[in-house]
């Protein structure tokens, strides 16, 4: 299941957990239980977390739907409270989780985005303006080789756009970029797929 810490796991992966949990101890408790059968369906599981990561990991849109996508929740300094209703996101929450990130109040924060594994990522308000982005965050504008035409959208900037710089910069194939930021100070993060470091 990787490297993930317990917060970061899917519910799938957190299913697969008490699933092979309860399998193995249904087989503890009755020894005279043909260990075949314990056996085959643990696998089974373990099988289909394996082929359910794989996609995860070449597809960012079987990702999305499955896994689910970051949410703004505080934007520029204003609640989005569509948004933390959709998620089903109380002010009790946002609070606990503001605290916890050491933020005395909702309006020190400029941007507060609820990420998949339910934490809280916190950015507090600063004196330097973000020119590039809307959003002040730094954006992907490639993933895995794949335009995100959504963080261009935001930046109002389109492929051609992006395919100038990436040439004024040396890069001739978006295809082979494994991931590109761009923050709002304009610096750029690109990473060419299997690099060798």
């Amino acid at each position: 299941m990787g490297k993930r810490e317990v917060g970061e796991l899917s519910i799938l992966d957190v299913v697969v957990f008490l699933m092979l949990a309860e399998m193995a101890v249904t087989s503890i408790e009755d020894p005279d239980t043909n260990l075949f059968k314990t056996l085959v369906p643990m696998t089974v599981l373990l099988i289909i977390q394996k082929v359910i990561a794989r996609i995860s990991l070449k597809s960012s849109r079987f990702r999305h739907w499955f896994e689910g996508k970051p949410s703004v929740i505080i934007s520029r300094g204003k609640l989005d409270e569509h948004e933390m209703k959709k998620q089903g996101y109380n002010f009790d929450d946002l609070m606990q989780q503001l605290r916890g990130n050491g933020t005395k109040s909702v309006q020190d924060v400029e941007f507060a985005i609820l990420e998949t594994s339910g934490k809280l990522s916190v950015f507090e308000k600063s004196s330097e303006e973000n020119p590039i982005s809307p959003d002040g965050y730094v954006l992907p504008l490639i993933v895995d080789g794949t335009v995100q035409k959504k963080a261009l959208e935001k930046i109002n900037k389109n492929e051609k756009w992006l395919k100038e710089q990436l040439e004024n910069k040396g890069y001739n194939s978006m295809e082979a970029i494994s991931f590109c930021t761009l923050d709002g100070k304009d610096k750029w993060f690109i990473d060419m797929k299997n690099e060798k470091s």
